[in-house]
Formats: C-alpha cells, structure tokens, sequence
C-alpha cells in the first residue's frame, strides 16, 4: 500500500450553501462539483486547493452519518481522505496491521471514487478514508 497524497479534507456543515459562500467569498475558492451521495445521505460540494481538495459535507438525514455527527459534535472536521492506488487491497493491509475497519471492502463515493473508511478507535481519533479511482 503506498498513499500518494491527501485526497481531500471531508468537513461536516449545517447548510451547504452557506459554507460554500464562505469559501467563495471569504477565501476566494472556487467550487467546481456539487453532488448528493443518496446512500450516505449527504450532499457534498467540492473546491481545489493545489493538489488536495475541502470536501464539505451537509446531512440529506438527521440519521446519516453527517447528521448523526453534527448532531454529537457540531460542525466542523470531520474525516481525512488519503489517495491509494487500491482501496480493498489498501483496507485488507491495514486491517493485517491492526487498525479497525468501517468497511471491510471499498464502496462509491462521491466522484465516482471508491472508499473505505479506518474507525477513528484506532486512528488516534481521526476518521480516516481510503480513496481510489480504481
């Protein structure tokens, strides 16, 4: 398993077209994908930043997981995207290593993207994701 780089940074929000003003306005990004991942009950949009990119993430479902997360934790970060070139293979060596999983094998992400998610019990507290074109 070898992660070329961060992927993205995932950040929970409360109302997605306000934080993607924020980030327009304020800081001068531009926001090029906005998408809903109806089976992760989000909405996410996206905007570049050299070669990583913010994810925001808005709940479609007080019960989703982004909804289950602000309604625990408030808005704020919420998961760290790392690149792989294999995701199941990259979850199965990881797993061999010690470190608990969410998924067991990868699942579509928004940008067509295949991910895994590392339970944060084992990742010092940080929700962790696995992600891959593959």
């Amino acid at each position: 398993m070898e992660i070329s780089h961060i992927e993205h940074i995932g950040i929970a929000v409360e109302n997605l077209q306000e934080a993607i003003a924020y980030y327009e306005e304020k800081l001068g990004l531009k926001c090029y994908s906005i998408e809903e991942v109806p089976d992760q009950k989000v909405r996410t949009a996206f905007f570049k930043v050299g070669q990583t990119k913010v994810e925001l993430l808005e709940s479609t479902d007080p019960e989703g997981p982004i909804g289950r997360f602000i309604a625990k934790k408030g808005p704020g970060l919420h998961h760290l995207a790392f690149a792989v070139d294999q995701v199941d293979a990259a979850l199965q060596t990881v797993e061999e290593r010690g470190v608990q999983l969410i998924d067991k094998t990868s699942r579509r992400g928004a940008e067509n993207l295949r991910i895994g998610f590392l339970h944060p019990k084992s990742t010092f507290g940080t929700l962790t994701e696995l992600c891959g074109k593959e």
